[in-house]
């Protein structure tokens, strides 16, 4: 899976005040350009040392090194070689002086048995649902590779009419039926693209559908965009993504243990009773084998908008002519998976945790995905020991997790956070997360809480290009059209280890990662090898590199900061600009005004923090409980959940941010009311609003509570 974003930092108690001075907004009067270089330069110099010291440690071979040790075999949730990857892992932790440890969850994880797909008329065609070795990339070759499949498919040998459903999102089946084209009791045959992997059978199964294929076009994955590999970077011809096809939008993690940890003897569901498990049959092609199907439908030719870039005409079939034969059997087997973390304890905030993850576990050998990013946690955390041996410790712990199962449903990172999730309520500051990484810019998403925060970072660490900061580098990229100073940072749906988190149980995240540069289709393939990486990707690792420079100043800061730099008036901004995105829906008899009201006494009360925060900064003052103020200030997120959960999805906390019901990764914010106006649930949407307005003034009363004790004497 993949998703990319950012996060902060600070350190004594000069420091907190001077940083915290950096995170307010600057004078109106000041250029966007001026303002970002406004931090003052009297900090300490022990601090900017450490820091500096910090930045100095990465090193570009020692990335290579251990992605030639992770990536040199397929190592899927349960393989031996998976296994391997985890202790070597913990071993390296425990070498630069970090108490490192497994924790093992037992979860349900299919694997394919039986796949079987043949055109059986108007003529014969058996699909290869094989992806062939490359002599020029030896690790395509490799064994003990998972084959072609969907996981969590449902069990299924169907024969049927084959309906071509472009994406197979929502909207398309509404053009279908103006079509006049039904696909109950048929197959459909749906693209990759404009919706997570798993929505497009979840919709087929909702219209009556008894199976699902979901090939790559070169349009979007292919020739379309440019040679394809080995000669370039694009999905060769029986190139396929893998994947999971679990209900996630519902609950990720463990189909059998929903809201609980999945230890060796916890209480599991019996199959037929988990929520997330996919109800029909479903199978990943490559456009080699799509090519033989869709050539052979009639009926309606697609719209032109449905038209991908294979050599025939586009026909949306449905009739008798073109039927397949699709039949798919797994192994429903209870597998191991290996979890590992990793602790500096702090110094003098030992129960206040700064978590620091990314994934070990791939589809095939992973190179890319999630190799790339989970070498730079490993690089962030040799460097940290390598301070703790020149005399620096942290103020809070350190918490940094190699999550193992994250590909199949985020399954580690969500039974971890399950399991702990007592005491990850009381102690946990933040989660900074990456996944894969590339090369281009810097990109962030998350709480809007942090949001400043991770603007100051990105000053602070030079772009590998020579492009300035990364904040200047990214600012350009964008024609530096924003009107304010700060970047935006994007709202977080799912599709990666922060889910469990920020929308279960309200800890603030971030995800970070470089991307824009880079394209390529061989995403959840045989090919997303070192050879492909080295070549096609970061070659040189120097973007890799600078991630750590980054995440490490971003854990840094958080680890060290006297007060956190939580700030509340850009994410008050954010928050009305979601609510006037819902004003323009749809909404017949539908009462925002709560929600206006919600919104703009969160303003005032995020302006009153702002200003309290200033007069304490111009006094020089320290505020009289640190401990007390900091605690409200990381618990302010919390604030942000309904224990009741999101309508349909209990699991689902947040009332900010969430993932769709229908597009999975992608975020839908304001969701309980967003989503209840896009369905014209009318009803639904007027108890919504009263949801998400008590939420926000849960918030605002939280954030005046911080602003009480940063007043206190």
């Amino acid at each position: 899976m993949r998703a990319r974003i950012v996060a902060r930092h600070v350190a004594t108690l000069i420091t907190a005040l001077l940083v915290a001075q950096s995170l307010l907004p600057p004078p109106k009067a000041i250029s966007a350009a001026a303002t970002r270089v406004e931090t003052q330069s009297t900090t300490p110099t022990q601090t900017t040392d450490w820091e500096e010291k910090l930045r100095t440690q990465p090193r570009a071979e020692n990335l290579r090194e251990y992605m030639r040790v992770l990536a040199a075999e397929p190592h899927h949730i349960g393989s031996a070689a998976g296994k391997r990857n985890a202790e070597w892992m913990r071993d390296q932790f425990k070498a630069w002086g970090l108490e490192a440890k497994l924790e093992e969850f037992d979860v349900l994880f299919p694997t394919p048995k039986e796949r079987v797909l043949e055109l059986v008329s108007p003529n014969k065609y058996q699909a290869k649902l094989k992806e062939p070795v490359l002599s020029e990339d030896t690790d395509s070759g490799d064994a003990n590779q998972l084959p072609t499949y969907n996981a969590y498919s449902g069990d299924g040998d169907v024969t049927a009419p084959l309906v071509y459903v472009n994406y197979g999102v929502p909207a398309d089946y509404e053009q279908l039926a103006k079509l006049g084209v039904d696909v109950k009791g048929k197959i459909v045959i749906a693209r990759y693209g404009a919706s997570w992997r798993g929505i497009k059978p979840k919709v087929a199964y909702e219209h009556g559908a008894v199976g699902c294929l979901i090939y790559s076009d070169p349009k979007e994955d292919g020739y379309y965009q440019g040679d394809v590999y080995p000669q370039g970077p694009f999905r060769p011809e029986f190139g396929v993504q893998r994947g999971s096809v679990m209900d996630m939008p519902i609950h990720p993690g463990d189909p059998l243990t929903p809201g609980w940890g999945a230890t060796k003897n916890a209480r599991r569901l019996a199959r037929d009773e988990a929520k997330t498990l996919m109800k029909i049959p479903v199978l990943p092609i490559s456009y080699g084998d799509a090519l033989p199907l869709l050539k052979a439908l009639a009926g309606p030719v697609a719209p032109d908008s449905w038209r991908g870039a294979l050599p025939l005409t586009y026909h949306i079939g449905g009739t008798e002519t073109a039927k397949v034969r699709l039949k798919v059997t797994s192994d429903w087997s209870i597998h191991t998976l290996y979890n590992v973390v990793a602790r500096i304890e702090g110094s003098t905030y030992l129960d206040e945790w700064i978590i620091r993850g990314n994934h070990h576990d791939a589809w095939v050998n992973g190179a890319d995905d999630p190799i790339s990013g989970m070498v730079a946690v490993l690089e962030e955390a040799r460097a940290f020991g390598e301070l703790l041996k020149q005399g620096w410790r942290p103020k809070r712990t350190l918490v940094f997790c190699g999550w193992d199962g994250e590909e199949p449903g985020l399954l580690g990172s969500t039974e971890w956070v399950e399991q702990h999730a007592e005491e990850l309520q009381q102690k946990a500051v933040a989660y900074i997360n990456s996944d894969s990484t590339s090369r281009g810019w810097f990109g962030a998403g998350g709480s809007h809480t942090l949001e400043r925060f991770v603007n100051d970072a990105m000053q602070a660490v030079r772009d590998p290009k020579g492009r300035g900061s990364l904040w200047e580098a990214a600012r350009a990229r964008r024609g530096g059209q924003e009107a304010r100073s700060d970047l935006r940072i994007g709202a977080l749906g799912s599709g990666s280890d922060y889910t469990a988190f920020l929308d279960h149980l309200g800890i603030a995240s971030l995800n970070i990662g470089f991307g824009g540069e880079v394209s390529g289709g061989i995403y959840h393939s045989i090919y997303d090898s070192i050879a492909w990486y080295t070549k096609f990707s970061d070659g040189n690792f120097e973007f890799g590199r600078t991630l750590v420079q980054a995440a490490g100043t971003l854990t840094m800061r958080l680890a060290d900061a006297e007060i956190l730099p939580f700030e509340f008036t850009n994410f008050a901004e954010t928050v009305d600009g979601y609510v006037e995105e819902i004003a323009k829906l749809p909404q017949q008899g539908v009462d925002l005004q709560p929600l206006r009201k919600a919104a703009g006494k969160l303003k005032l009360s995020a302006d009153g923090y702002d200003r309290a925060l200033r007069s304490l900064i111009a006094a020089g003052k320290r505020p009289a409980n640190l401990k007390a103020l900091n605690a409200l200030l990381y618990q302010s997120e919390r604030k942000l959940l309904s224990k009741a959960g999101l309508p349909r999805r209990e699991w689902f906390k947040h009332q900010i941010y969430a993932p769709g019901f229908y597009t999975g990764y992608g975020v839908k914010t304001l969701p309980g009311v967003r989503e209840a106006l896009e369905q014209k649930n009318w009803a639904e949407a007027n108890e919504q609003v009263k949801i998400v307005s008590q939420t926000i003034d849960a918030m605002s009363a939280q954030i005046e509570a911080a602003t009480d004790k940063l007043q206190s004497k």
